[in-house]
Parts: structure tokens; sequence; C-alpha cells
């Protein structure tokens, strides 16, 4: 009875620390695209277009993470 519950607590601690992670990445990808665009203004389509990929991939872990666990 004690592995089943371990297994299903480590899935939702998986799940936390990808979305963490995520949450982080999209905060730091957000911070830096700010700076880039403060430095130099003529470039801010082509960097608001790199940001948003990547925040997009960034975004996608969690999915991936969620998959995983309801996989299982």
């Amino acid at each position: 009875m004690l592995m089943p519950m371990l297994a299903e607590m480590s899935g939702n601690i998986h799940i936390g620390l990808a979305a963490l992670g995520a949450a982080i990445g999209v905060g730091l990808i957000g911070m830096k695209a700010s700076e880039a665009v403060g430095r130099n203004p003529g470039a801010a389509t082509a960097i608001l277009v790199q940001a948003i990929l990547s925040t997009a991939f960034a975004e996608g872990i969690v999915f991936f993470a969620i998959y995983l666990a309801k996989g299982q």
C-alpha cells in the first residue's frame, strides 16, 4: 500500500517541478526580451517572435510532464 502512494506523490511532484521550471523560464525570457528591446528598439519585432517561440517551448515541458504522469 505504501509503494502506490509514493509513486503517486512522486508523479505529482514532478509535475509541480516542471510547472515551476516553466514559470521561471517564462519569467527569464520576458526579462531578457524586455532588456533586449530596451537596448535595441529597432529589433523589437524579431525579439518578440523569438520570445513567443521560446515561451511556447518552455511551457510545452509542462504538457509532457502531465502526459507522462497520466500515462502511468
